[in-house]
Parts: C-alpha cells; structure tokens; sequence
C-alpha cells in the first residue's frame, strides 16, 4: 500500500516512534499497518531499538528530504475537534469523571469498551452546540461510554433512553438515577431483536458506537433511525483501524437510503483506552515480527464522528419489527479481538 508506506516512511524521518505513536498517526485498517510494517522490517527500511522503530540507511535514502521541511499540525485548542470545553462543560467533565468511577467494567462478551470522558462530553457540547439537546427526547442504542449520564448533567434533554444489552449497566443507571436525581430511562436490549413498539419513531436524537463489521454497522444505523421522528439526528461513531473505506462507503450508502444525509464526518473526534483490567484488545502485536514495548498510554485507537439528518420522515429500509443476524468479529479486518490470540 503506497499511501501507508509513505506515511511511515515519513513519520520515522521526523523522529524515532514507538508502534503507539505511529499507530496514533495512521488512518489505515490496522491489519495493514501491522502488515507493512512487517514487509519494512524484513526489507531492512526501518529498525528497533529500545527507543522505538526508526528508519535505516536504505528506508532513509527513499525518503526526500525537501517532503520533510513542511510540517501541518492540529489546532491545539479542539485538536481538530471543531469543539472546545469552556465555561460550564469544564464543571460538567469533573462531575462526570467523578460519577463514571464506579461504572462496570468492560466484558468480552459484549465486545465492550468506553471512550475518554472527555471525549463524551465532547459530544454532549457538539450536540448542544448544533441544537439536538435542548427539549429533545434522545435514545442511545449501547451506552458503554455512559452519555446518558453526561447528557442528564446538562438538565437538556425532556427524555433519555438508553437500550443495552448488559444488565449490569441498567443496575448502574439505577444507582445514578437515585443518587442524582436524574430520569435516564433503561430497557435491557439485543441490537438484533426487533425494536419494541413503543420507540420506533419517537425520538429526535439517537447516538450509538456501533459494532465494526459490516451487520452490526448496519443494525446500530438502522435501530438509531428506525426510532427517530421526521427531521431527527442521529450521531454515531466509525474507525479506519477496523472498518474499511469500501465499509465505510457501504455505511454513507446505506444512510442515504434511509432518506438521510450526512451533515458531519469529524475525523478522530473520540479516542478508546484499548487495555482495561478485564479485556486487553492490544494483543495483536504478536503478528509483528519485531518486539513492541507494552503501551506507555497513547490511546491510539480513535472514532471518526458521524452526524446524520432525516430530511424529513426517515425510510426503513429495514422493518424494525424484524430480528437481525449480526456478526460480531469481521475477520478480514479486525485483528484486535483478544479471544484471536489464544493458546
């Protein structure tokens, strides 16, 4: 892949990296990078040391050296966000980060994990920022990353509704809701059963972080829409380093279909810790044929945001009444799945 070898060529001529900070700076299926990487050590193009991957002599002559003299950065304030915490939301991320502490843990068999708190309450101020909180009613189909408690901050929104199939985090729900005071409503939910009566077309705002192959892509999508009333939003989350630009082409497909369009594509807009007490996803370095340092902290691992528009009353292309076949692993393209590399 041309593009991915140039862009590791041209962030080691900068500086040595650890694999971290070069996966931190690719947006590329990490299948591949892991790939490439391979083919550029055994080519003899780039080296390891304690210090991280650094290029050789020969990965070095391939390099120009006037390509280097031009160096773009992200704004330092959003870090390409669009969005800034300021005032109140500085006040509500430490009142969230404060309640989240207690939350469930991540579970392999729901496939889980949560963004950064920031990250969350990025959304909650993008959300507000573009009108959909304010006196809306909002479904979140999956809540690991727990927006309905940073959403109930806010006092916003008339109604929130989260759909998940872990217990746990309904008895979580419970808890905040009596210590808090808030209403977030909680439904014990599969994504592939059919969606209850009452929900579908309810909703003025729905936002998920689907599942990355292609049927659960698709069932998040259309479960979010299939609630939303005319003129609704739907937010939701997709990365490069498990879904394709053919997945993703599929996925904006798919969303037009639905008589929708696409308002926003942030990219990196949420970043996901990828090792947690109970699931480590980062065991795919044992692809690599070169030793890799355990991870320092960089939270690599990043989801591009989407925000979608109904142009007035949404088409199903789906009849939510119908239960779905999800896959839940994409073995062409996701190599993170920890259950992958054991013995």
């Amino acid at each position: 892949m041309r593009g991915l070898r140039e862009l590791i060529l041209r962030e080691l001529a900068y500086s040595k990296k650890n694999l971290w900070s070069l996966l931190d700076r690719c947006q590329f299926l990490l299948r591949d990078v892991l790939d490439e990487l391979n083919r550029m050590y055994d080519e003899g193009l780039i080296g390891v040391d304690e210090d991280g991957l650094y290029l050789t002599e020969k990965g070095r002559s391939l390099i120009r050296p006037e390509s280097l003299r031009l160096k773009a950065g992200l704004c330092e304030a959003c870090k390409g966000r669009r969005i800034t915490l300021d005032g109140e939301f500085k006040d509500l991320l430490r009142e969230f980060k404060s309640i989240v502490k207690g939350r469930p843990r991540p579970v392999l068999d729901y496939f889980q994990g949560y963004m950064r708190e920031y990250d969350v309450v990025a959304r909650v101020a993008l959300m507000n920022y573009y009108g959909d909180l304010s006196g809306r009613d909002v479904i979140l189909i999956g809540d690991d990353d727990l927006l309905s408690v940073a959403l109930s901050l806010t006092e916003l929104p008339s109604r929130i509704l989260v759909l998940d199939i872990d217990e746990r985090l309904g008895g979580f729900l419970k808890k905040i809701n009596r210590d808090y005071g808030f209403q977030i409503e909680f439904k014990r939910h599969n994504v592939a059963d059919p969606l209850p009566e009452d929900i579908i077309g309810s909703f003025d705002v729905f936002s998920s972080e689907p599942l990355e192959t292609w049927s659960g892509l698709r069932a998040f999508i259309v479960r979010g829409v299939s609630c939303l009333k005319e003129d609704g939003v739907g937010y939701f989350g997709l990365t490069r380093v498990e879904a394709s630009l053919k997945k993703w082409r599929k996925v904006e497909r798919l969303i037009t279909e639905m008589n929708c369009a696409i308002t926003d594509i942030i990219r990196d807009f949420s970043a996901y810790p990828m090792d947690y007490e109970t699931v480590n996803y980062e065991l795919f370095v044992k692809r690599l044929t070169f030793p890799v340092e355990k991870n320092p902290g960089i939270d690599w691992y990043k989801s591009t945001l989407f925000r979608i528009k109904a142009l007035g009353k949404p088409k199903l292309v789906v009849d939510p009444h119908k239960r779905l076949k999800i896959s839940y692993v994409d073995k062409e393209e996701d190599v993170t799945y920890p259950a992958i590399y054991k013995t």
